[in-house]
């Protein structure tokens, strides 16, 4: 019992991030989104609903954003980016989803892909690739999730063999957000059996044409007939040696790094954020049970926002705090769907998305879109394995 509990102690102390803050010009950058964000919704680009960073999607949105220099921020001036820190970025993204914006077709783009092929791309393909996306004009999509796999990267199926000076992929890709819509799909792919060293062997990562030959998209339709989820089939489909991302075997280690990304934004407690608003628009300030509810809310909320600071603050420093990341996620995502419990326990509407009642329509939205919330990124019980492999517990 006291090893286990020095074994803790010393895991925590391993993994706790210095608290950060965000400086003074992240904040007057904040002011200059707000004034670009009231633009557009008066020019009705805005409609702020639960979950609109999954599932609006606007070309155009994501084009007037790139020429105001808020995507691609903390990326190299080289190549198309700002050279900003990660918390300006931070106040951009945080904003953005507050006010929820359309942000859907950059999302995956701005937030990992491009820092993926900053990390690991060729001069090549950084060259080619980063100033469109820092444009708004060029998107991609996460290739990781397989059917029957469920959070468990290790046990993909899609497999990459030689075919002369490339490769031919052949599988399923699922879960695949907006594949429809974007340009490119970095798949993980195994490029040779597993080792007696363990499943994380023998991945490799590829940048794929969603146009290709062999290459199929179908719609994985919400329950509210919504479509941005897809089901990706690649049949033989060729990629050069040239849209190889990183290096070969090297795709755990490299998505591993790019969860981190992925997992710690202020999308993973935000996607509710709408209901909360809605909420507090038509609480009763004399019900101390409204009061002591949406009072629990908005401190929980503040205490992720304030973990998701540190990680960015951690990105900027170069490092790759990738349990912590995991932390966000679960915490994160158990509180945008304890938003939804409490809306529903202490508002007198039901759920409704043809209501006059404009909380009972968000409820209803909230309610539809709940089951992805804590799936996408890596279910909880997967992530909260990583956090315990990270404090030492297995």
């Amino acid at each position: 019992m006291a090893l286990r509990a020095s074994a803790v102690a010393g895991a925590a102390r391993g993994i706790r991030l210095p608290d950060a803050g965000l400086p003074a010009a992240a904040e007057a950058l904040r002011t200059e989104v707000r004034e670009f964000l009231e633009t557009e919704r008066r020019r009705g680009a805005i409609q702020a609903t639960s979950d609109a960073w999954l599932a609006g999607f606007d070309p155009e949105f994501s084009t007037r954003l790139g020429d105001h220099g808020w995507l691609g921020m903390t990326w190299p001036k080289r190549y198309g980016g700002h050279d900003q820190p990660a918390l300006h970025r931070f106040v951009v993204i945080e904003e953005l989803l507050a006010a929820g914006a359309p942000v859907v077709a950059h999302w995956v783009t701005d937030r990992q892909s491009g820092p993926a092929l900053l990390r690991y791309g060729t001069e090549q393909q950084r060259k080619r690739m980063l100033p469109a996306m820092a444009r708004g004009r060029s998107y991609f999509a996460i290739g990781m999730s397989e059917p029957d796999s469920g959070s468990d990267l290790a046990s993909v199926r899609t497999t990459a063999r030689r075919d002369g000076a490339g490769w031919r992929l052949s599988g399923t890709k699922v879960w695949t957000s907006q594949a429809h819509r974007c340009d490119y799909m970095i798949a993980l792919c195994r490029t040779s059996p597993s080792t007696d060293g363990g499943r994380h062997d023998g991945l490799s990562q590829f940048i794929v044409d969603l146009h290709a030959p062999g290459l199929t998209v179908s719609p994985i339709r919400l329950l509210d007939g919504e479509h941005h989820f897809n089901q990706v089939v690649l049949d033989d489909v060729y990629v050069g040696d040239d849209m190889v991302l990183g290096e070969i075997g090297a795709g755990w280690i490299q998505v591993t790094s790019e969860l981190a990304f992925e997992r710690s934004g202020p999308e993973r407690f935000l996607s509710t954020l709408p209901l909360l608003v809605a909420l507090v628009r038509v609480a009763d300030p004399g019900d101390p049970r409204q009061a002591a509810a949406i009072g629990q809310l908005v401190a929980q909320l503040w205490a992720v926002r304030r973990l998701s600071v540190q990680i960015a603050a951690a990105l900027d420093r170069g490092e790759t705090p990738d349990v912590a990341a995991a932390l966000v996620k679960d915490l994160g995502t158990t509180l945008e769907n304890e938003i939804i419990d409490v809306v529903r326990s202490v508002a007198p509407v039901e759920p409704s998305t043809t209501a006059a009642d404009p909380l009972a329509r968000e409820l209803a939205r909230a309610v539809l879109h709940a089951p992805g919330f804590t799936l996408r990124g890596g279910t909880n019980e997967v992530l909260r394995g990583i956090v315990a492999r990270g404090l030492g517990l297995r």
